[in-house]
């Protein structure tokens, strides 16, 4: 498994006593590396899994993908060999359409199932795209576009050489999200976690709210304090959610997992 986990993903500290696996994925344009400290912030029992996608870091030389159905599918045979314990997916914006998408890759495949989704920043999927076609626009306005989602440090914008090397990685992103056409399936069985910023001008409660009919499990909907990058700015409360959650998976109640005659 040594391979995968150099090319797929990153484990920022190594835990071959781990109860649970937490595969994180990032935005457009981010990388693994965004999930490094959460290995100090989660519980021992949680080893952090980062999805290193092609196109950056030590990826940076690959193609990146562009539209994500083929994304999925490689992800599904490339993490399956990971699926030997218990798991769950954290996705923000870009990363959690992927989240679900494997999720219900594996369903599709007869594999294990994350025992919990973390779908963070990202409306429900049946509701359209923001701006589909964002990863098409002229320099000009993508880059206003970019400024706008506040996700990228300004001297990273004013750095000609550095947007060179960074846009073709953030357009096949965007194609990424602005390509994905939804396909009604039944609810999965993983329970939903679901989070967004309080001051987010693009995924706004009703919109994630649509996330409850696509699990048949437990669904929760929590807001943060920030916009649509809280997950750095409120870094610690979203953490201690997501520690409660995983707590919660691998410790049920006994009257969940006891059998009782009728």
């Amino acid at each position: 498994m040594a391979n995968l986990f150099d090319t797929w993903v990153k484990r920022p500290k190594p835990n071959p006593n781990a109860q649970l696996r937490l595969f994180c994925f990032p935005y457009a344009g981010g990388s693994a590396s965004l999930f490094r400290a959460w290995a100090d912030l989660l519980p021992p029992e949680v080893e952090v899994c980062a999805i290193q996608l092609p196109g950056r870091e030590d990826r940076f030389r690959e193609a990146p993908f562009t539209h994500l159905a083929p994304l999925v599918q490689i992800l599904a045979q490339n993490l399956q060999p990971a699926l030997n314990l218990p798991f769950a997916f954290f996705g923000h914006s870009m990363g959690a359409l992927i989240s679900f998408e494997l999720a219900r890759q594996l369903r599709q495949q007869k594999q294990p199932l994350p025992l919990h989704l973390f779908l963070s920043g990202r409306r429900a999927p049946d509701r359209s795209d923001r701006n589909p076609n964002l990863h098409t626009l002229p320099q000009s306005e993508f880059l206003a576009e970019l400024k706008h989602l506040n996700g990228t440090p300004a001297p990273v914008l004013e750095n000609a050489e550095l947007l060179q090397l960074l846009l073709p990685r953030l357009r096949a992103d965007f194609s990424v999200c602005g390509t994905y056409h939804y396909r009604e399936e039944a609810p999965l069985d993983c329970a939903m976690s679901v989070f967004y910023g309080a001051q987010d001008p693009f995924e706004i409660c009703d919109l994630m709210e649509g996330w409850r009919r696509q699990t048949r499990a437990a669904f929760s909907l929590q807001t943060f304090p920030g916009d649509h990058f809280f997950l750095q700015t409120s870094q610690g409360p979203l953490l201690k959610a997501i520690a409660h959650q995983l707590h919660q998976s691998l410790h049920p109640p006994a009257f969940l997992t006891h059998d009782y005659p009728v």
